[in-house]
């Protein structure tokens, strides 16, 4: 027991000197030095490698670690595709949808390179398609209101935006620009995914999701430490 929370200490130890650098940058006048601007992005880039990593984003989009080939860009066979609907209990049934993990490394052409890093945080905040979805601050969640799209695009339901929409403005920041600065680009274009002509706006309610802020601690469920 003892040895897990030393594990998880230093983890926080390594961690939370990425944040307080990324923060303070926010934070601190525009008069800061070239040299503290980039230790600011590359700490930036490094907690959103950090958190790729650990949320196992390879898992679906490819590659084992940073060093791995494929790293990042993309499905490259019909075995790492996902079948959506009846056909993934029974083959053949219908409807079925195929989605594919697509290229998140910086590529023009097959990747997210011809994206900005609010598109691509819009994305995983409030799982928007960035090729859908225009270069807008938005600030609400209800369609037509706050630069949130009349008629949202919708990621795919493999990609666990969901759950990533609780994570903060810090977080999925750091993610965007890891994928944006922090990998090179990689030519590997992945079919398009397939869908509801609705986008899975159907899917993606308040009520089957709940809302995009999480209850305050402690709900009913949950209680303080002693």
């Amino acid at each position: 027991m003892t040895a897990l929370k030393d594990s998880k200490f230093r983890h926080l130890a390594w961690i939370l000197p990425i944040v307080a650098v990324v923060a303070v940058a926010w934070l601190r006048p525009a008069t800061v030095s070239a040299t503290e601007q980039q230790d600011a992005a590359t700490a930036q880039v490094l907690l959103g490698r950090n958190i790729v990593i650990t949320r196992d984003c390879a898992g679906c989009h490819g590659g084992t670690d940073p060093a791995s080939p494929g790293w990042l860009d993309g499905v490259r066979s019909p075995f790492q595709e996902f079948p959506i609907g009846p056909c993934y209990v029974t083959p053949g049934a219908q409807p079925c949808f195929k989605t594919r993990p697509r290229n998140l490394t910086p590529d023009n052409a097959t990747g997210l390179g011809r994206f900005t890093e609010r598109q691509i945080f819009n994305a995983l905040r409030f799982g928007l398609r960035p090729e859908d979805t225009p270069d807008v601050d938005i600030t609400g969640t209800t369609p037509g209101k706050g630069n949130f799209p009349a008629n949202p695009h919708y990621l795919a339901p493999p990609m666990p935006w969901p759950a990533w929409r609780h994570m903060t403005d810090v977080e999925l920041k750091a993610i965007a620009a890891y994928l944006k600065r922090g990998l090179k680009p990689s030519v590997n274009k992945v079919p398009d995914s397939e869908g509801p002509p609705d986008f899975w706006a159907s899917e993606y309610t308040v009520e089957k999701i709940g809302a995009m802020k999480t209850p305050a601690f402690p709900t009913a469920l949950e209680k303080r430490p002693k």
